[in-house]
């Protein structure tokens, strides 16, 4: 790097404004990001007192139609893109899924990570006639606007169940408390680090069959790099990866992998 003087000191930051503008761009969609997902947050929990998922529920209260989720998702898609951040599979990549659900028809599903209820409505919208939706979340804050958000949806304990629990407590006792023989469709979109120890708790239950389907959202960023690892290797899936950006933001790159369960070798 060459070397300047200023004043008598020697200086080497002559390269530095060009590197640090080159950081600055590249990484610009981060910092918007981090603005949104976590000071806007933090400044809005202060001043209102309220937590985000319950600022969240209160616009949808005001803005949506009771009972009818595409006015449910509609809404929440106006918060989440306009209002502040959270962390739901969104509009694009909820597409992909939604067809996902048209192909399999699943009639029993298991959804991890209910947080305020966006996905399990979308899921709920698109299952056929007698399906049912187990949606867990281990959050008991989140878990009461899930199921304000649910029932605001018109969706009722029949068609959708909500169990507030971890997932690691919730899953052993699929077959022996709730009867589940078999497991349609698994969403999982919860704490990431949770993905492989989950899915390899459902393979012991034997509740996964052929066909089983498990789509795994954000496996990209923020990232399970374990759990892309493992059905790379595990030989028990065919699996892809849908690549796109990530939720409510610009220039973040995501995917959301898709697993067909071949069975147990």
């Amino acid at each position: 790097m060459q070397q300047l003087w200023e004043d008598g000191v020697p200086c080497y930051c002559s390269g530095l404004h060009p590197l640090l503008l080159t950081v600055l761009i590249r990484c610009r969609f981060y910092f918007v990001l981090f603005y949104r997902a976590v000071l806007v947050r933090i400044w809005r929990d202060c001043v209102t007192g309220l937590s985000r998922e319950e600022r969240a529920y209160q616009y949808v209260l005001t803005h949506a139609t009771p009972g009818d989720p595409e006015s449910i998702l509609d809404a929440f898609d106006v918060w989440c893109s306009k209002v502040e951040f959270i962390s739901t599979i969104g509009p694009k990549k909820g597409k992909v899924l939604d067809r996902m659900l048209m192909e399999q028809s699943p009639l029993t599903v298991l959804e991890l990570g209910s947080h305020c209820g966006y996905t399990t409505v979308r899921i709920a919208r698109s299952l056929p006639l007698g399906a049912r939706l187990y949606s867990v979340e281990m959050d008991q804050r989140n878990a009461a606007i899930a199921e304000k958000i649910i029932r605001l949806a018109g969706f009722d304990d029949d068609t959708v169940e909500l169990i507030v629990n971890p997932s690691d407590e919730v899953i052993p006792r699929l077959r022996s408390e709730y009867g589940l023989e078999r497991l349609d469709f698994v969403f999982m979109d919860h704490w990431k680090k949770c993905y492989l120890p989950d899915l390899q708790m459902l393979e012991g239950t034997g509740l996964l069959g052929k066909g089983s389907m498990i789509v795994a959202d954000n496996v990209l960023f923020p990232g399970a790099p374990k759990f892309l690892r493992y059905i790379r290797k595990s030989g028990l899936y065919e699996w892809k990866v849908h690549r796109a950006t990530l939720e409510y933001s610009r220039g973040i790159r995501d995917g959301m992998a898709e697993l067909v369960f071949q069975g147990i070798k």
